[in-house]
């Protein structure tokens, strides 16, 4: 990230870990304001890969699953990128800023994906960039983040993905009932004005958010194992099944025409002393010793334990019982809240 930003972060009590906040000195207060209250959240944690020149939309529309006309300096939105096999390999947040797109995702992916991108330009005009560290974002979410970012920036997005542009930023309205905002100049002065009326959190919080929301992302972990439709996507807008061509589109697209989803992502609840982390297999108890689904997402809940998002079988209804990592692990709650 920014080492300036890093600077003014840890100057207004952020702690760091691996680039990220991981917490501003209460870690369990600030979960809690994200559920009762209102939080500002660094998004240092996620990368961003800048797609720029002339042939950008051309190749993105070849590469992504979301139809990349959509995508304009005035409407963001989510986005597969998959294997030939159609199995995710990255799910990114895309917004156009000029003539540039931005792809972002989980740090831990920019090198493998912008390396792997790379591979398709071949004479394309298209340059790929690690634009992490010179785009500060962060987010706000909460029961007064509208009230907060009309007070500050003047105006705010209506609709969701919607994105509008201020002097100080641009703003996208995101589906955990929040947003996020690009900020540009002096970053620390927006920010330094809204924790005053948000309670400043780490980058867990933020995880813990978009999980209730619905919104997934994929890791190192988790890469080749779903389809887009295994985690909703489809449901979310991430999928467009009228544009042209692209990698994994034809398994992607029989999915959606010719059969069903076999498995649906879900909400749910994990009471254990270990963190659960993305990857981890569901066993249940229809199939012995045989793992039925996979964590998805994880992050610690604010009463306690720990919300996931797990894809598991469409048919596998909410009297089985199911468990974290072997047949006899701690079991996990099904649809202990509802997304989508």
């Amino acid at each position: 990230m920014d080492n300036k930003w890093q600077h003014q972060l840890e100057s207004l009590g952020a702690t760091f870990q691996d680039g990220a906040v991981q917490h501003f000195g209460d870690p369990a207060k600030e979960l809690a304001a994200a559920e009762n209250s209102t939080v500002i959240v660094d998004l240092s944690h996620l990368g961003l890969i800048e797609v720029s020149g002339a042939d950008a939309l051309s190749f993105l529309q070849g590469q992504l699953t979301q139809d990349v006309e959509k995508i304009t300096s005035e409407r963001a939105g989510f986005a597969g990128y998959c294997s030939p096999k159609g199995r995710l390999l990255a799910h990114f947040l895309a917004w156009k800023t000029g003539e540039s797109y931005f792809l972002q995702l989980p740090r831990e992916l920019i090198e493998p994906i912008q390396k792997r991108l790379k591979m398709y330009v071949l004479r394309s005009k298209v340059v790929l960039a690690d634009a992490s560290s010179s785009n500060v974002r962060f987010g706000l979410a909460g029961l007064n983040a509208e009230k907060i970012m009309a007070s500050v920036f003047g105006q705010v997005p209506v609709q969701l993905m919607d994105r509008v542009s201020t002097p100080v930023g641009s703003i996208i309205a995101l589906p955990n009932g929040g947003y996020q905002i690009l900020a540009v100049g002096n970053v620390a002065e927006p920010w330094q004005t809204i924790a005053k009326s948000a309670t400043p959190a780490g980058a867990s919080v933020w995880r813990w958010l978009q999980i209730r929301a619905g919104i997934s992302e994929i890791y190192t972990a988790t890469q080749e194992q779903f389809v887009p439709q295994m985690v909703n996507d489809d449901l979310i807008g991430a999928v467009s099944f009228q544009k042209g061509c692209y990698t994994g589109q034809e398994i992607v697209a029989r999915l959606h025409y010719l059969g069903k989803a076999k498995r649906r992502m879900v909400g749910a609840h994990l009471d254990s002393p270990e963190s659960p982390q993305p990857g981890d297999a569901i066993y249940g108890t229809k199939l012995e010793g045989q793992a039925i689904g996979m964590v998805v997402d994880a992050a610690p809940a604010p009463a306690g334990g720990w919300d996931l998002l797990v894809s598991i079988p469409v048919d596998d209804n909410a009297e089985s019982s199911h468990y974290s990592k072997t047949q006899s692990g701690p079991e996990i709650i099904i649809n202990s809240f509802k997304i989508n």
